[in-house]
């Protein structure tokens, strides 16, 4: 019982630390889970910033994109033969020469020297011509050029309608003139507001992987809670396994304790009872001789009579005769219980 008692004081130790460890582990998971969903909820409300700031600059870019996309349209019905056919004339309409300079000074900031000679020098290769074109970079282009541009922009003739009529390659250059410098001047008015979007859309960005670091570290910290309450939870049923033995250990040694001291107890009645009937051995002639001559002689007589006869008379008589007896013997105890 004792090694029983030592093995439950044991598994209590173990249980207590347990429990202080999870508690204490349990609240460091609770403080990082605070802190997320702290963290969590200003990534979100800086990515909904973040998207309504997008969504602002989509809004004010709508109107540049069909610009780009006209000049892209523009750009895509150009090819190599058009522009050969360009660069062959040998006095091509006065139009078409402005077109070629504008180009001059869109593609490549040439902003002098503008002569139909240059002009074809530009396009000696047609292939590479279109490339440059393709590859032009519509939202950067600085303000020199686009002040440069501006008197042959205002020109009524400096359009798609009227220049494919001079010359199908110069229209399509001049479409793209155009509609290029119209999606430049949206995209610098609107481009402060995308800075803006872009820079918030990073930082939520950011933010988001800051929070997936902190998300991760809070579940290996539950993960770790979970196992830990594992543990408690077996060592307290360990723990309850073993009080529950000692108990059982208990309860039987309790009942074994008295079962002996009620054994204890029978055995002093039964060396009393030894002791009587070993003197009852000796003592029953007397009083059986008493007994059986009272019911036997004295029965139909009064009791004053039957008294006298058997305490005085008789009594006196065994003793005479050296038979033993019972000291204060009564015939009428001899042959019935008091009950009885």
């Amino acid at each position: 019982m004792e090694v029983k008692m030592i093995d439950v004081g044991i598994e209590k130790e173990k249980t207590d630390e347990l429990i202080e460890v999870v508690g204490r582990e349990s609240l460091i998971a609770e403080k990082e889970a605070d802190a997320a969903a702290v963290q969590q909820a200003e990534t979100e409300k800086m990515t909904e910033a973040a998207k309504a700031q997008k969504a602002a600059c989509d809004a004010e870019l709508a109107d540049a994109v069909p610009a780009m996309e006209r000049a892209q349209e523009a750009v895509n019905c150009l090819d190599i033969t058009k522009i050969q056919e360009l660069k062959a004339l040998g006095s091509p309409p006065e139009q078409a020469k402005q077109v070629s300079f504008a180009v001059m000074i869109l593609k490549d900031g040439v902003m002098k020297n503008h002569n139909w000679a240059n002009a074809q020098k530009m396009m000696k290769d047609p292939k590479r011509f279109i490339e440059d074109i393709v590859a032009f970079d519509g939202d950067n282009i600085d303000e020199k050029r686009l002040e440069a541009l501006k008197p042959m922009l205002a020109q009524d003739w400096f359009n798609f309608e009227v220049m494919k009529g001079k010359s199908v390659a110069a229209a399509y250059l001049c479409s793209w003139i155009v509609n290029i410098v119209t999606y430049n001047t949206i995209f610098k008015k609107v481009k402060p507001l995308k800075d803006a979007a872009d820079e918030a859309q990073a930082t939520a960005d950011a933010k988001s992987e800051e929070l997936k670091v902190v998300i991760e570290k809070v579940r290996v910290i539950n993960e770790q809670v979970d196992a830990l309450k594992q543990k408690l939870a077996e060592a307290e049923a360990n723990k309850k396994r073993v009080e529950d033995e000692a108990q059982q250990l208990q309860d039987q040694l309790s009942l074994a304790n008295r079962l002996v001291n009620g054994l204890a107890d029978e055995n002093v009645r039964w060396n009393t009872n030894v002791g009587t009937l070993g003197g009852e051995r000796v003592t029953m002639i007397g009083d059986a001789l008493i007994s059986a001559a009272f019911v036997s002689y004295i029965g139909p007589f009064s009791y004053t009579f039957r008294d006298n006869l058997w305490k005085h008379v008789w009594l006196d008589d065994i003793i005479e005769r050296k038979i033993p007896y019972t000291n204060g013997v009564d015939p009428l105890g001899v042959l019935a219980t008091p009950s009885e």
